[in-house]
């Protein structure tokens, strides 16, 4: 596993406990990371995953989740890439899109993981807000070890056609998390925010329009959707804004970034989009 942060460790949870063994690949670390999770019904449980940097791997790799953050995909994974082959198995678990475009092996198509749960904190602490759906699919037939995992990770689907719970994603975060990232505002500001719910309105339309030019079945009408995301997470703070409060790089580019680029393949306009990726990128608030 690439990158062990909040969801990779929830992940790295569900997949021991089908009984997996997870290794987490990380260079300067301690040959083991002890983690402590936290769940609603108030369990804790104990995490114990195994670290392995880059250099140390002699063999190669035929199972691989990515979960790094996507700004670090072009620096973790090319130190492996000499590990793996036409048949890994590569899962990606990553807000956004095109994260890990041009940079894997031909042949490898990654399964894309997109999950609505909910868990904040930091190594080696994670509180898990909501075990909610996560959908698994992109290509190809449901996995043999699939029927197992789901056993044991909640809410897990397997999906042929991934793209409408990832574009789903994509959306509310496109909205939710560069507004409150600039404003440093919770969730639920964007609702009781005029100017904010203006903006979120904006950007809704821009991607429903390149969404819709991408594929004639998207239904469009995403403001309610993120409206109601926004609301169910009112008090929550969102992953960009975390990022920002402690001087991170954030997710925009694979946000923001991947609708601006497809409406410049189309020929589509998107000021508003693109106005929220320059304003994090200069770290100035959006107007």
């Amino acid at each position: 596993m690439l990158g062990a942060g909040n969801m990779g460790t929830l992940s790295a949870w569900y997949l021991t406990r089908a009984g997996h063994a997870v290794t987490v690949i990380k260079d300067n670390a301690s040959p083991m990371q002890e983690k402590t999770l936290c769940f609603p019904d108030g369990q804790r449980h104990s995490l114990n995953l195994p670290v392995r940097a880059p250099g140390q791997i002699s063999t190669t790799i035929d199972h691989l989740i990515v979960a790094v953050k996507t700004p670090y995909s072009q620096v973790a994974l090319p130190p492996i890439i000499q590990h793996l082959h036409a048949h890994t198995q590569l899962i990606r678990l990553q807000n956004g899109l095109g994260a890990l475009d041009g940079l894997l092996p031909h042949g490898i198509l990654p399964l894309e993981a997109v999950s609505t749960s909910a868990v904040k904190g930091q190594h080696p602490h994670h509180d898990i807000v909501a075990e909610n759906t996560t959908w698994l699919g992109g290509h190809g037939e449901k996995p043999p070890w699939m029927n197992d995992l789901q056993n044991h990770w909640p809410n897990l689907v397997w999906t042929r056609d991934i793209r409408i719970p990832q574009w789903q994603k994509l959306v509310a975060n496109a909205v939710i998390n560069p507004l409150t990232a600039l404003h440093d505002v919770p969730n639920g500001q964007i609702i009781d925010d005029p100017s904010l719910r203006l903006c979120a309105e904006k950007i809704c339309m821009e991607a429903d329009m390149v969404l819709q030019a991408l594929n004639n079945d998207w239904p469009g009408q995403s403001l309610d959707n993120v409206l109601a995301v926004a609301r169910a997470t009112a008090n929550n703070t969102s992953s960009m804004r975390a990022d920002r409060q402690r001087g991170a790089t954030t997710e925009i580019d694979a946000i923001n970034g991947w609708i601006v680029r497809q409406a410049d393949q189309l020929g589509i306009e998107a000021p508003e989009n693109q106005a929220v990726v320059s304003a994090l990128r200069r770290g100035s608030v959006a107007g």
